[in-house]
């Protein structure tokens, strides 16, 4: 598994809080839980008019077995430029993040063909996009797949590689994806004063007073913790991999407690994270 600092312009250039060796989602593992919360992207395909420029569109997506999947018109320009030469690339980003720069992103690349067969990317695609099913069966509506032959996976601020394309085609998204907004949200509105508790019992951030969660998987989670020299990482890892929220908010109270006994601090407010 990659071990690679939090994502920030500061944190990017100081050490890391945290032992580099515990584990950390591969950055296979990352762009695949990103590419998971995206419906939509930019597909670049190389236009015929002007020729040989790239040309952009906007469309929606999704992903069957880890290859980009669409539902495209031949009045398209893209599905044009795609008879001609089915060299493309899809483009996909997370939002949220005040700094553009700072979300995530993934670019896939490979030949994007005309599906004979609809298959399974037929069953992907509505299930991400049922309005569309009233135009599925159009005439000049056809199913198109993206065969993924590398990916550039981008994190964020010094977070980023070429992610073999065996690598994202095996892994996985994290169990855990789906809920981690709403993860980080309670847990950095509500309960703010147990995250330097984590820090301090669980890293090599013993004088933490202030952090704010910014990451958590099935493997661990990310704080981004505040320092004289500015804004540090630290990341903790679970005893074990855990699948649910419900397995989250579990181990984050046991964590809690453990923390609360290691360094002989009582509880203030509320008990622990819920």
């Amino acid at each position: 598994m990659s071990n690679d600092a939090h994502a920030t312009p500061t944190s990017a250039r100081l050490a890391p809080l945290y032992d580099e060796s515990i584990p950390t989602p591969s950055h296979a593992e990352r762009a695949r839980t990103l590419a998971a919360r995206c419906k939509t992207g930019t597909l670049a395909t190389i236009g015929l008019d002007p020729a040989g420029y790239p040309y952009g569109s906007f469309v929606t997506v999704a992903f069957d077995a880890g290859h980009p999947v669409f539902l495209i018109s031949e009045l398209a320009e893209h599905t044009k430029n795609l008879h001609a030469d089915p060299r493309a690339s899809l483009m996909v980003a997370e939002g949220g993040a005040s700094d553009p720069l700072a979300n995530g992103r993934i670019t896939l690349l490979g030949p994007c063909t005309r599906l004979a067969d609809r298959g399974s990317a037929a069953a992907a695609y509505l299930e991400q996009h049922p309005n569309a099913a009233y135009y599925a069966d159009f005439r000049d509506f056809a199913y198109w797949r993206l065969e993924v032959t590398a990916v550039r996976y981008i994190g964020g601020y010094g977070r980023m590689s070429w992610v073999d394309a065996a690598d994202w085609l095996a892994a996985e998204p994290d169990p855990i994806g789906p809920a981690a907004a709403g993860i980080l949200a309670h847990m950095n509105a509500d309960h703010a004063e147990a995250l330097p508790l984590y820090c301090r019992a669980f890293s090599r951030g013993t004088a933490v007073t202030e952090a704010t969660m910014t990451g958590i998987d099935r493997y661990g989670f990310e704080m981004s913790a505040t320092t004289s020299e500015g804004p540090r990482p630290i990341r903790v890892a679970f005893a074990e991999a855990i699948r649910t929220a419900t397995d989250a908010r579990k181990v984050l109270v046991a964590m809690l407690h453990e923390a609360r006994a290691k360094l002989g601090v009582a509880p203030a407010g509320p008990t622990h994270p819920g």
